[in-house]
């Protein structure tokens, strides 16, 4: 989708070398970067913001009426593939990747074969895992045919949000979607941490929930998808955020499927602020197909996968910039 506004810069090939690239967005005119991010960002607060005016301002039979066609919208089915929503999603992400801007590092992009299903494990999820949208964009260049991102089922309960998040490439995470989008060949961008992750972010501190995050490789292995470790740096750095605390707020999170988090970018809004962001995808971790794996076997690879992961932010915090950043996994 990002033809024309990513640069790419790809080592000499050598058999005996991993063969690294980067994939860097393009700044373009603030205005028009300023108002893709109102229109990627700001579904959730037109539709809260539509609500509270409605009864606000409006005779109680008309509020209702906004109520209803919201009601609708959510029981609209879903077409990924409307023209006019593809349009959509490509002008939001060739505008995203320069925002802030955004860079993906491969560490090995020969590692990466177009015929095969991949299960990216992509950490941390902070408020919003915005560089997994751009990370999707420029997934054809690894390359890579199909790509969805796997978010909370309660994204698709909300109207307006859960059309334009489709057109996007955002999809369920429920099991039977993601085993279904792998057995076809669709390689996956999934947030293993997911809510009880943003739950407890830290300032000045990385966390990634995964210890106990065990699902996406047992599916990973049972469709044999190999597994590619994924970090965002700078992505926490987009928002200021404040969260309540205790068990209380953590368990009504799970419940509600998305932490009640308060938070503000550019001008105390939902507009994120101007941050680098740089993505850096591992090499593959692959193993045998097993439609039954066993809970050590499971256990193993989730052991491979935190410890690249791991190995990961340690080789590139310095190229981020956050050289003493710390990443404590959960």
């Amino acid at each position: 989708m990002m033809e024309e506004t990513t640069g790419i810069r790809q080592s000499p090939p050598s058999s005996a070398k991993p063969t690294p690239a980067e994939f860097t967005g393009k700044q373009g005119p603030p205005i028009q970067e300023f108002l893709a991010m109102i229109m990627w960002l700001g579904t959730l607060h037109f539709v809260m913001f539509s609500v509270m005016a409605s009864f606000l301002f409006l005779p109680f039979l008309k509020s209702l009426m906004v109520l209803l066609i919201l009601v609708v919208l959510v029981i609209i089915p879903l077409n990924e593939n409307n023209k006019w929503g593809l349009a959509f999603a490509r002008h939001i992400y060739k505008n995203a990747a320069g925002y802030f801007p955004a860079r993906v590092y491969v560490e090995d992009i020969k590692a990466f074969s177009p015929d095969q299903a991949y299960v990216f494990g992509y950490e941390p999820h902070s408020v919003w895992p915005l560089g997994a949208g751009i990370l999707l964009d420029l997934a054809h260049y690894f390359p890579i045919t199909k790509i969805k991102i796997l978010a909370s089922s309660a994204m698709f309960y909300t109207p307006i949000m859960r059309h334009f998040w489709t057109w996007l490439g955002v999809s369920s995470v429920n099991r039977t979607n993601f085993l279904s989008l792998l057995k076809s060949g669709c390689s996956c961008i999934v947030i293993p941490g997911g809510v009880q992750e943003a739950f407890h972010m830290k300032p000045d501190y990385e966390v990634a929930f995964v210890k106990a995050r065990r699902g996406f490789i047992r599916l990973a292995m049972e469709t044999n998808s190999p597994v590619v470790p994924v970090f965002a740096f700078g992505q926490s750095y987009v928002y200021k955020w404040w969260k309540p605390r205790g068990k209380f707020f953590l368990k009504l999170s799970r419940v509600m499927k998305f932490v009640p988090i308060v938070y503000w970018g550019t001008f105390w809004s939902f507009i994120p602020f101007r941050r680098p962001i740089l993505m850096v995808v591992g090499k593959p971790i692959h193993f045998k197909k097993n439609s039954s794996p066993s809970t050590e076997e499971v256990s193993e690879v989730h052991r491979q996968y935190v410890e690249a992961l791991q190995n990961l932010f340690d080789r590139h915090k310095a190229r981020a910039g956050y050289p003493d950043l710390e990443l404590q996994i959960m």
